[in-house]
Parts: structure tokens; sequence; C-alpha cells
């Protein structure tokens, strides 16, 4: 089951989806009581144009299907994300040494979801970085007592010129302006966790495509349960925090993100989480109750 919060006009309202590509109304106050049921359906539906994406008819939008108080990142847990952090860094050791400790790395991404965007938002990138990137991943919706409700699309925007130069910029790469975007969809979890495909699609300021790459859940070092275990030691996250879980795909380094670029994240069963790129000091933090 998928959960979707749509905006039409003015009015942003949750939807569940009843079949595939078919989605009814409900009265939710959040994302968290859609996936455990604690919902009435008003009577309104809506059929995707395209289920797959979760396209709807024009006037009808999915917009940031969950309103996270806290938003953490995983980091090094692809080897592919390992090798491409050891070539960008001048301390490098450091990188090969987390993706095999026991301990990952986490982080904390954003709070009350004032750096984070939703579908069709515009993302940001640094102005003080001559190398941004996006990084695909997936992100588990925490629920109550840490329980795993679900799962997203993320984009953790990163720069990695900053991150390289010093591990201790992390907070600089990570933390500003649209530097996350989620949706456009929740995947309500199962037992066991489903392996999950990610293709990353990058086009140009004209409409071409600059880059694509993709890469799978089965491809992690470690697995989501043993991310939320580490991530809530000692540690109170509050329920519909979102985890994201870490990139395998990585432009080529010659690469960079530029302002009017498309990115595209597609993960099938979850949708097509899509965002035009801004300058970060452009966008503005809008106040959300």
């Amino acid at each position: 089951m998928r959960v979707v919060r749509l905006l039409q006009g003015e009015t942003a309202s949750f939807a569940v989806e009843d079949e595939p590509g078919v989605f009814a109304e409900v009265d939710a106050r959040s994302v968290l009581d859609c996936l455990a049921g604690r919902v009435e359906r008003t009577g309104a539906t809506h059929r995707a144009v395209d289920a797959e994406s979760l396209r709807f008819e024009q006037g009808i939008f999915p917009v940031l299907p969950v309103d996270p108080p806290e938003v953490w990142c995983a980091g090094v847990t692809y080897e592919r994300s390992r090798d491409a952090r050891v070539g960008e860094a001048v301390v490098k050791d450091v990188y090969t040494m987390v993706y095999d400790a026991p301990r990952p790395e986490l982080f904390l991404k954003d709070t009350m979801w004032r750096r984070t965007v939703g579908p069709g938002e515009r993302i940001g990138i640094r102005e003080d970085s001559t190398w941004n990137v996006p990084e695909a991943e997936i992100g588990v919706v925490l629920g109550e007592h840490g329980r795993i409700a679900g799962y997203t699309i993320g984009n953790d925007v990163s720069s990695r010129d900053i991150e390289g130069a010093n591990p201790l910029y992390l907070a600089q790469a990570k933390v500003y302006a649209g530097a996350c975007s989620l949706g456009p969809a929740v995947l309500a979890a199962t037992t066991p966790a489903p392996v999950l495909e990610i293709t990353l699609r990058i086009l140009d300021e004209y409409g071409d495509e600059a880059f694509s790459g993709t890469t799978s859940t089965g491809s992690m070092r470690r697995s989501f349960e043993e991310l939320v275990g580490w991530l809530l030691r000692d540690n109170p996250v509050p329920p519909g925090s979102v985890l994201l879980t870490g990139t395998g795909i990585v432009p080529p380094d010659s690469f960079s993100l530029r302002p009017g670029h498309r990115v595209e994240i597609i993960v099938p069963g979850i949708g097509l989480l899509a965002n035009r790129v801004a300058l970060a000091g452009e966008l503005a933090a809008p106040e959300r109750a």
C-alpha cells in the first residue's frame, strides 16, 4: 500500500492506494495514521494517469508526504559510495574504516523540515561549492517506538568538494536550504523488508540526459533494521522522522549540478521524485504550520 498527500488548489489531503493507481482520500492527521489504518475514508477517489510515477490529472499534485520532525542520514552504506568518498577526500582512511566498522556513519540532515522539499519543488546547491551532486536514497519512515512504518524516496543533496576537503565540514556539505527532498509517496513496510531498485536520472537545462545510473538496496552493506537500531541507541528520535539510508549511485567526478537541472529518482513501487535545481541562497525557507 502507498500513501500520498495530494494538493488540489490550496487544499492538501492524504490518500491511500486501494488498488493499483487508485487512491482514496482519508481523514488523517499524518502519514503514520494512514500507515496504521487509523483513518476514515471521505468517499473521494483519484486515479493516477501514470500509476508508476504517480502523475495525476491536471490540477492535482503529490506533495511532501511526511512532515519529518527530524531527517537523519547514513553514509558509506554502499561500496560505490565508499569508493567515491575515498576518491574525493584529502583524508581517505576514515571512509574505508567506517564502511568496514560495526558502527555506521550517521548524521542529522534537517529538523522540522526547514530544508526539506517535496516533489516538484526546487532543491538547492551551495554557491560556495563547485562540486554539487544528488544522492538517490531510500528513506525509512519511523513509526512509534522506532518501528519501521514505511519507505519513501530521498535526495540527500551534497557538496562533495566541501566534505572532501575535511570530514569536519560534513554539516556544511550536507545542511543548507533545499538540501533534501522526499516523496512522492510512502510505501507501507513489510516483513521481510523489500529489495528496492533505484534509478537516478539527471537532465540538463535543455532537457538532455546528463547522467543516469541504477542500484539496488540488495547491494547495501547494512540492513534498514541495523541502521535504525544504531540511530536509536541512546537517541530519542521522534515518530515520523526519516532516516536516509545511503546512496549507491555516484555521478562521475567531472559532473556537478547546475541551476536548471532536473533530478529524477525512480523507485518502482514508490514512484518518481523529481526536482529542479536552484541556488540555495535563492530558496526562501517557508514557514510551515
